[in-house]
Parts: structure tokens; sequence; C-alpha cells
């Protein structure tokens, strides 16, 4: 609730902005040409180029900036989808008035390292003496996206609606090293990151491909000249695959005494998708030339 507080406000605040200039629309010319008091025109052209980015981390800036959650983070409601515009990058080329190409991409990698401390298992001293253990997090997510867009209204306000395709592609992997090394009294190793992947040294999933089509709809408003504000939301189907993955532990071999390496294949899987999309709100930020 608090967060429609802020964004209410933000919107109020450039609509007042927005009125505070004078618009004018020529009498003469081929149409209507809604202009600021300056003479430039508002609402996007033939010809114009436009780019966009995802507006929800600046609303969750402000919101932390503020302490409007009491001091605790300011959450964005959107879970991740492919099919939805968050953390993405749009861009437009209008062919008229009304209609316009788009498309949207969005390149994600992550790599995260988490290290904690254990006691090492052959120290005698009290208290025992303590060793790493590392987890390292390595994954990609690339989704490419193109479509067709009409747009009505002779106003700062716009509405537009269509269709876009969209491709997906992701990766996955974790590697794991520790700080106690596997020995006739220590033959296998916990993992205190996730207890169901004790021994684990390497879990590397399979690579997900995901296909996809939505019909959208949404609004924009145009607080200064080719400057835009919008919303938009979704229908679509999405179908993602993805292929086997390989997983490698360690344990003491007691009959070779030495350490054993095992090879696990992991099962991959598939997903058909049908629903709503960015139910919790894609708000952006768009500007023409």
């Amino acid at each position: 609730m608090k967060k429609v507080s802020l964004i209410l406000a933000i919107v109020f605040g450039l609509f007042n902005i927005a009125e505070a200039q004078t618009e004018t629309v020529p009498a003469s010319g081929s149409g209507d040409c809604l202009t600021s008091k300056k003479g430039c025109k508002i609402l996007p052209e033939s010809g114009d180029y436009a780019f966009g980015i995802d507006a929800t981390p600046i609303f969750n800036l402000i919101g932390n900036l503020t302490k409007i959650n009491s001091g605790t983070t300011f959450t964005d409601p959107s879970s991740f989808n492919f099919m939805d515009g968050t953390n993405s990058i749009y861009a437009k080329y209008f062919v008229d008035e009304s209609t316009a190409y788009r498309g949207k991409i969005r390149i994600m990698v992550n790599n995260t390292k988490d290290v904690e401390f254990v006691n090492d298992v052959t120290s005698t001293s009290i208290p025992p003496l303590q060793v790493k253990d590392v987890e390292s997090s390595f994954s990609t997510g690339i989704v490419l996206g193109g479509g067709l867009e009409k747009r009505k209204g002779k106003t700062r306000l716009q509405g537009f609606y269509g269709g876009e395709a969209l491709l997906f592609y992701s990766t996955n992997s974790t590697k794991y090293t520790y700080g106690n090394a596997l020995s006739p009294t220590s033959p296998v190793r916990t993992n205190i990151f996730d207890p169901a992947m004790d021994g684990v040294i390497s879990d590397k999933s399979g690579k997900t491909f995901g296909i996809g089509a939505r019909a959208f709809a949404g609004i924009e408003y145009f607080f200064t000249p080719k400057i835009a504000l919008g919303g938009e939301f979704g229908w679509g189907i999405n179908f993602n695959t993805t292929g086997k993955g390989v997983m490698e532990s360690e344990e003491w071999n007691f009959t070779d005494g030495d350490v054993k390496k095992i090879t696990t294949e992991t099962a991959g899987g598939s997903m058909l998708d049908i629903d709503t999309d960015n139910f919790g709100g894609s708000i952006y930020l768009i500007f023409h030339f």
C-alpha cells in the first residue's frame, strides 16, 4: 500500500509539472500537433526512436531513501518471469504516430561467493580451530523480445496495445570448496550451505531455453516533451525446457584408501505456462528522440 501511495504521489507530481506547461495546437499543418509553450512537440512522431528503462528500481530506491517502510527494505512485488519486463531495456521505432516496432533486452550475469567458518575436524584445541568453506555460484540469463505496438490518443495520455514474441536462455552452476580434507575419520563432508548437498563439490544445471508470445496493453503519460512514464500488463504463453545437468561429489573410499569422486547426471524438465504477467506492475521511463 505504501508503494502504491509513493507511485501515486510521483505521478501526481509529474501531472502538475505537465499542466504547468502551456500547450498549443497549431491551426495550420496536416493534423493536430500537441506542443509545449516553447513549441516543442510533446508526442512521438514518424521516424522517432525511443529508449526506455524499468523504473521499478527507481521507486524502490526512493522508497528506501525515504524509509517509507519504517526502516525495512522497500520490496518489489514483482517476481522474476521472463515474460514480463522486469529489469529490461526497451527500444521502439515509430513507423508513424500510431504504430511502432518495439524490442526489449535483458542480459543478467550473477557471480556470488559465500564464505563460512566451520570447525577444523583435526583440531584438538578448545575452542577448536576453524577453516573456511566456500560456495561459489554463477548464473546467466538473457531475454530478447520484439513486436508491434499500436497507439491511441491525442493528448499527453496515450494508450497502446499489441503483441510480441520472446526468447529466453539461462544457465546456473554452483561449486563448493571445503576446508576439511576427507579422511578415514571424516569420510563425508557436511555442506553448511545446504544439508541436501553434503559432499557435493560441483552442481551444474542443464541449460534452459524458452520461447513465448504475449499480448499487451498499457498507458504512457508524457509529463514533458518526448519523455513519458508508462506501465503495461500482458497475457501470454511460454514454454521452457531444461537439459540434463551434472553433479559431482566426493567421499572417502575405504577400499582404496583414497578420495572417490562420484559423477551423477541430474534430470532436466520442461514447463508450459499460460498466464497474465506484470501483475505486480511494470513501470518504466521512456525517452524519444
